[in-house]
């Protein structure tokens, strides 16, 4: 690892406890694929160091605990294959970025299996692969400023990291409504969707985080665990339910648009805004998610439409309107959802032969001792 890398995952144990402190805060700690390797290496270490007891993820800055991945390193290498003028970076295009996946997904299912408490310290935004590093862990924690979200569907993807694992288990239609809105969730939201354990008020956390290094977790969240503020959903479950359980993106948009509540007429407002391609993809991905099983088997479905996506012209739009030029006016291919094919969507499931990511779904099972 590069000494840059060791500065943007700061790692250090305490006591009982070995803390990863995700350090770009002025990128909202956005992951690198070195990033990635070094969290592995550090987790890799400490599962049979008799020393360690917990682990614990943070973020440094005020802003979040991870935003996602780098997207502008991501829009970059998805470019070049579309760009025929350079036709040398155009016959790798993609590769750094599949790679990057590989790993990342690769280490999602690794804190979903750790063996030791893994705390997600879940404060303010964590968003895509923030979610993929932490939402797997076995003992989540948001408080008052957390914003939780997949909004890749707005940059013409979809939600991956196990992303769609997540919310597939989440009650009634509540994970098909963020999926494919891309709506950020609150603690209590959060709590409620099955993406987060326990609500701790922010200003709390330094001494749950250091306490950690002295005790085990279970007493530490018995000093500290509050009830959530409220949230939105749960009184939103009965419009959710009965527009997002249609068979198509198509006539989800038209049970939200005839339904009575102003939300629901929000909310495909919301989708007319979103890339087309990517609604009809994540809603396929959600739906199979619930047939696949473990995590690992989502995760492999995810990677295919992952790099599906790389050689999508919508990803690289998406990305150019939402962070490269913020003109916020993605132009899509196609650009309604009556121009997307079924044959599109099964392009992105592919399979990719030799380049499968094929998790190992024969884990051991066990309670995590806390």
């Amino acid at each position: 690892m590069t000494a840059a890398t060791d500065e943007q995952v700061l790692l250090r144990t305490e006591g009982r406890a070995a803390y990863i402190v995700l350090n770009r805060p002025k990128a909202l700690n956005a992951l690198t694929h070195a990033m990635v390797r070094r969290i592995e290496t550090a987790l890799d270490a400490w599962e049979t160091d008799p020393a360690v007891e917990t682990v614990v993820l943070t973020g440094a800055g005020e802003r979040g605990l991870c935003a996602g991945g780098d997207i502008r390193a991501i829009h970059d290498d998805a470019r070049a294959g579309l760009d025929g003028t350079d036709t040398a970076r155009a016959a790798t295009a993609g590769s750094a970025t599949a790679d990057f996946w590989r790993d990342e997904y690769r280490l999602n299912a690794r804190i979903a299996r750790y063996r030791k408490p893994y705390v997600a310290v879940m404060d303010g935004i964590v968003m895509g692969g923030g979610v993929g590093v932490s939402a797997h862990g076995s003992v989540r924690v948001v408080t008052e400023r957390s914003r939780i979200a997949m909004p890749e569907t707005g940059i013409g993807f979809v939600p991956d990291v196990g992303g769609t694992y997540l919310l597939s288990l989440a009650p009634g239609e509540l994970g098909t409504h963020l999926a494919l809105s891309g709506q950020q969730v609150g603690a209590r939201d959060a709590l409620l969707c099955g993406l987060a354990d326990h609500f701790v008020p922010s200003e709390l956390l330094p001494r749950l985080v250091a306490d950690l290094a002295a005790d085990p977790v279970r007493d530490v969240l018995a000093r500290y665990v509050a009830e959530a503020p409220p949230g939105v959903l749960a009184e939103q479950r009965e419009w959710i339910d009965a527009c997002y359980a249609a068979g198509s993106v198509e006539e989800i948009v038209d049970r939200l648009e005839g339904h009575g509540a102003q939300a629901a007429k929000e909310a495909a407002e919301t989708l007319h805004a979103k890339s087309p391609t990517a609604l009809k993809v994540t809603l396929t991905s959600l739906r199979r998610a619930r047939q696949l099983g473990p995590l690992e088997r989502v995760l492999t479905q995810e990677y295919r439409v992952s790099c599906a996506a790389l050689a999508s012209a919508d990803l690289v739009e998406g990305i150019r309107a939402q962070v490269v030029d913020k003109d916020r006016n993605p132009r899509w291919t196609p650009a309604t959802l009556a121009d997307v094919t079924d044959d599109d969507v099964a392009r992105y499931f592919a399979p990719l032969g030799a380049r499968e990511l094929a998790l190992a779904t024969d884990h051991f099972t066990q309670e995590v001792p806390w």
